[in-house]
């Protein structure tokens, strides 16, 4: 029996990873890479953007390096968000297309296989285009970081400053550089597109348009940005008579729409804070628990249709 149980269990995985490595190489086909040259371009010419300074000359270069880390994240959420959701919606309908789903069912392959495959072959897709990217930005800011403390020290000499004050400077302008936090929000990045690839994965099942698909999903989230604050008036509106029922339906509204305010933690990043694990970790188990539950609702309505 326990046999039996390994072997099924080696078959799902094994299954689950031939589907995702498919869905990969389908994907790398359509050469979505293209838009790592785009990210390329603007990691880079982030690097002579001239701001307008209202602080001190000291200030300079960590404004500098702070808009590199925020022209660089804001590409990547760009970049990532598009991609789940686009490419995800793109997989289903092609494989109806091109009569491969029939092939893959026919097989047969449980169907919850050939849904955690393909949106594992997505996320696979994403992380390595967000690997590639970071390295990018990380080399970009390791260089630029070199070169604006080498700088700020020297004008910091110049001006006759104590030793206290050219200490403080150098750890503050090095910690606008390469951190564990900004790959922590790197990573943030990622987990906000995996949410969006299995929501994406749960409209396509029951969708008959591509467009449609991409379209709801970028409406959601949206919608996911400002739920914190549609929450916050309807319980403030519920607070006359009906309290306990405004509570639990936006508790129950909070479990099924994900709200992307969360992931704003990215912006203190940016400003050179530094991420707790904390944070990181509650950001992980959002990550997880919305991928899972989208991904079982899709499996529960997939199941029903007949191909």
């Amino acid at each position: 029996m326990n046999d039996t149980t390994q072997i099924s269990r080696g078959s799902h995985v094994s299954r689950i990873g031939v589907i995702a490595l498919h869905a990969f190489t389908q994907l790398v086909r359509m050469k979505v890479f293209y838009f790592l040259a785009v990210f390329a371009v603007i990691a880079i010419a982030s690097n002579f953007f001239d701001l307008p300074q209202h602080e001190g000359p000291e200030s300079v270069g960590v404004n500098v390096l702070r808009s590199i880390k925020s022209w660089s994240l804001g590409t990547m959420t760009l970049f990532s968000v598009v991609l789940s959701i686009v490419a995800t919606a793109l997989l289903l309908p092609k494989d109806v297309e091109d009569r491969t789903l029939y092939t893959i069912l026919a097989k047969p392959v449980p169907r919850i296989d050939y849904l955690a495959g393909k949106l594992l072959g997505v996320l696979l897709l994403v992380f390595v285009s967000l690997a590639l990217m970071d390295v990018l930005m990380t080399a970009v800011l390791q260089i630029r970081t070199s070169m604006v403390l080498e700088q700020q020290l020297e004008m910091a000499r110049a001006m006759g400053w104590p030793q206290d004050a050219i200490d403080s400077l150098r750890v503050e302008t090095l910690a606008q550089g390469p951190s564990w936090s900004l790959q922590g929000a790197v990573f943030a990045v990622f987990l906000r597109a995996s949410i969006m690839a299995s929501l994406a994965l749960l409209i396509s099942t029951f969708s008959t348009s591509t467009l449609f698909t991409t379209i709801i999903s970028f409406l959601i989230y949206f919608i996911g940005h400002f739920q914190a604050d549609a929450r916050d008036v309807y319980l403030q509106a519920g607070q006359a008579g009906e309290g306990i029922f405004a509570r639990l339906a936006s508790l129950a509204f909070s479990l099924v729409l994900p709200d992307f305010q969360n992931f704003n933690v990215i912006d203190a990043v940016i400003e050179g804070q530094a991420m707790p694990l904390l944070i990181l970790g509650k950001l992980t188990l959002i990550g997880l628990y919305y991928a899972l539950f989208f991904t079982i609702a899709s499996w529960f309505i997939f199941a029903e249709k007949e191909f």
